[in-house]
């Protein structure tokens, strides 16, 4: 004879607190509106005006909803969770409204002056006060992308050999050049337009050219990579150090051919990364290459315009011609560097996957 057993909890559900329920979504709901309308009546009523009175009266009956939910709920321990939370998206907003208000206000301005005609003429013969269809900055795109790609090809080896130093060799000098690096990512760009301009153009009586704009700019490219390639060199288990030198490779043969591979993406990432990082520098740029309005393919002789500078020159016109050329210059910069941008965080992902 068999005896069945009976469970006594399988009819008992089990209880998740966790879980979003329609009363809550309600309630959310709600308070939301209240505060909503509580705050829009206090700016009415009172004389609390403008961004800063919004934001005070929001974040101020944010808080009294917060804590009038929790006792309506009867979870008055969920209260110190709530406003927590309830700081964090605040924090959260007050970090981002600024970066969003930057960029509506490029995008609102800059759009006015944008078309497909910029991209194919220069300023050569226009005036600031011409309209704005004619003339472009074709000559300042030209010459941001020529002084651009000659600073990588002069900053890249340099600063990917550094990055090997520090973390392949480990010399002696190790410290004393991971100081420097740092030192020079907090130089000010200025003082890298400064020194070139005082040994290129003054020392050696050079000229304003596209190669001293190049040479500032890479200066302050070589700490950014630098730094990262370190960083990423670093994330290279040694294990596959120790089986190279293991199966009798040197160790030049053992970076070059298992490390240097192994951290493509991310030194990618670092390059793509320096290029951002100098893309949109001014101080360097008005200080070596003079400026130009008509476009220079000379990278080493003549007078060049950059993308920078042609923003600052336009600023300097007035007018509401020019300012709004210079808007257009600011969204067109902004664009290219959220490409590259956009190209580092799917490098990044792809190398992550890996």
């Amino acid at each position: 004879m068999t005896t069945t057993q009976v469970n006594p909890y399988e009819d008992v559900k089990p209880i998740k607190p966790w879980q979003i329920t329609i009363k809550d979504v309600i309630a959310d709901l709600v308070s939301v509106v209240i505060v909503t309308i509580a705050t829009f009546v206090t700016l009415a009523v009172t004389p609390m005006r403008g961004k800063l009175g919004f934001m005070g009266a929001l974040f101020f009956y944010s808080i009294i909803a917060t804590i009038v939910r929790g006792f309506i709920s009867k979870k008055p321990k969920s209260i110190g969770s709530s406003l927590s939370s309830l700081f964090i998206y605040i924090a959260a907003g007050i970090v981002v409204a600024p970066v969003m208000s930057i960029l509506y206000t490029i995008v609102v301005r800059g759009v006015k002056g944008l078309s497909l005609g910029i991209f194919k003429h220069d300023m050569g013969v226009a005036v600031p006060d011409s309209p704005l269809n004619e003339g472009g900055l074709l000559h300042a795109l030209i010459g941001t992308v020529e002084i651009v790609t000659f600073s990588t090809i002069i900053c890249v080896p340099i600063a990917l050999l550094t990055a090997l130093y520090l973390t392949e060799i480990r010399g002696r000098f190790s410290g004393l050049v991971r100081f420097l690096v740092q030192a020079m990512s907090g130089v000010p760009s200025i003082i890298a337009g400064l020194f070139i301009y005082a040994v290129v153009l003054i020392q050696f009586h050079g000229r304003y050219s596209g190669i001293a704009g190049a040479l500032a700019l890479s200066i302050l490219m070589l700490p950014t990579v630098a730094r990262v390639a370190e960083e990423v060199l670093k994330l290279i288990p040694d294990d596959l150090r120790e089986a190279g030198l293991a199966l009798g490779a040197t160790q030049w043969r053992t970076v070059s051919r298992i490390v240097i591979p192994t951290a493509k993406s991310g030194l990618i990432t670092a390059v793509i990364l320096g290029v951002a990082r100098i893309a949109g520098e001014t101080a360097p740029i008005i200080l070596t290459i003079g400026g130009s309005d008509r476009i220079n393919w000379n990278l080493f002789s003549g007078q060049m315009s950059a993308l920078p500078f042609y923003v600052w020159r336009q600023y300097l016109y007035g007018g509401e011609t020019a300012t709004a050329r210079a808007w257009t210059g600011i969204l067109v910069l902004m664009l290219i560097v959220m490409f590259f941008f956009t190209v580092t965080r799917l490098l990044s992902r792809r190398g992550s996957r890996v």
